[in-house]
């Protein structure tokens, strides 16, 4: 894979798609800025190299073709603007690929920045269009792809412009080639005991991540709502606990296989359990055996933290996919939590996956202690799936 610093970009126009779709609060304001704050390395290339940069992105899921304020770019263009401590100005467009846009990317000097609106305000963005795809390609000589968050989707900002531009004339931004780097490498070389830990709501979204891990680990913890799938498979009671029926078989399967592979595999022994879920609700700590029919399972317990940090101790290389419980409720977070300053102990090689799993980290105050944390939660599971990403598909083509 080409990257940035393989190609000559030097005074060209340059297009970079990057991933700002960044948290806010009710306020409008960026809560967390890492995903900004990552793409600085490729900016800054660009601009030591006197280019002319348009940085594009989407937000959010709005309603194509209707523009909301609260899924604008614009707050974004500030932070990084902030960020970048570059003399030129940061100029904003006010639509994607129309007047505006057109017009100020135009008038662009060497060192300057555009950003275009969220991509997302068009439809032919999501449909992968090839006629936005032209339109978008029209504004620069040279592709630049950073956006590792959103590789695993056929957008037309990804997959459909990249065909409009030669091999020598797209490549990967720093971020999207250490992202790949660092998981390809950790999958297929890791230092043992490699320990996957996944979690999250449903085992649909990691059916195929976990079969493809168990080859690779030597030891699986599974916590969050996907474990009761697993529980419910070996026969216990898990109430009004979050299940998928459907899949119980490939639950059972995913166990079967771990034991004919020697894989150690390990489900939680007990949980905070509640009769709804709610911030006033009553909760009580019960061995997972002994979960009430009429209750539901919300997070992982003392007992299971203790043991899933036991499991942890002799780990060198950690993967984690999903939280553990509902952690954005306090009452909740506790297990999440846990099992990020349990992983942060570690002295293992420790990539977090993105997405929720990165947001706990972070609200465990232990970003600083891992060594990876990926800006990209769908798409390292899809790489950990093994599965081609198109945005790295179509820069090879």
């Amino acid at each position: 894979m080409k990257t940035v610093k393989d190609i000559d970009i030097d005074g060209k126009r340059v297009f970079i798609r990057c991933d700002f779709n960044v948290p806010k609060d009710e306020f409008g304001n960026i809560t967390d800025d890492r995903r900004i704050r990552s793409a600085l390395q490729t900016i800054r290339y660009c601009i030591d190299r006197d280019c002319k940069i348009i940085l594009a992105s989407h937000y959010e899921r709005p309603e194509p073709g209707k523009y909301e304020e609260k899924y604008s770019l614009k707050p974004v263009a500030k932070r990084l603007h902030t960020l970048l401590k570059i003399k030129n100005e940061l100029y904003m467009a006010n639509d994607v690929v129309g007047p505006d846009a057109k017009e100020k990317a135009a008038k662009l000097e060497a060192g300057d920045v555009l950003m275009l609106e969220n991509l997302r305000y068009e439809a032919g963005e999501t449909s992968n269009d090839e006629a936005f795809a032209k339109e978008l390609a029209s504004f620069a000589d040279v592709y630049i792809n950073d956006a590792f968050g959103a590789c695993h989707r056929k957008h037309a900002s990804i997959y459909a412009i990249a065909k409009q531009f030669d091999r020598d004339h797209k490549a990967a931004g720093f971020l999207m080639a250490k992202e790949v780097n660092f998981f390809s490498k950790v999958l297929e070389e890791p230092i043992r005991p490699f320990v996957a830990v996944v979690g999250g709501s449903k085992v649909s979204g990691k059916l195929q991540a976990l079969t493809n891990l168990l080859n690779k680990v030597d030891k699986v913890i599974i916590g969050g709502g996907m474990a009761f799938t697993f529980l419910k498979a070996q026969g216990y009671e898990i109430g009004k606990s979050l299940v998928e029926d459907d899949l119980i078989d490939e639950a059972r399967d995913i166990m079967e296989k771990a034991h004919s592979l020697g894989v150690k595999f390990y489900l939680p022994v007990d949980f905070v359990v509640a009769p709804e879920f709610s911030e006033n609700t009553a909760v009580k700590y019960l061995p997972s055996q002994e979960i009430p029919h009429d209750w539901m399972g919300l997070d992982t317990g003392p007992a299971s933290s203790r043991l899933f940090r036991e499991v942890l101790n002799d780990a060198q290389t950690i993967i984690w996919n999903g939280p553990m419980g509902v952690y954005e409720m306090d009452k909740f977070s506790k297990g999440s939590i846990m099992m990020s300053h349990h992983i942060a102990e570690t002295h293992a090689t420790t990539i977090v996956g993105g997405g929720d799993t990165a947001d706990v980290a972070q609200r465990a105050g232990d970003v600083d202690e891992m060594t990876f944390v990926s800006t990209g939660g769908g798409a390292s599971l899809k790489l950990i799936e093994g599965i081609k990403l198109p945005g790295l598909e179509a820069l090879e083509k």
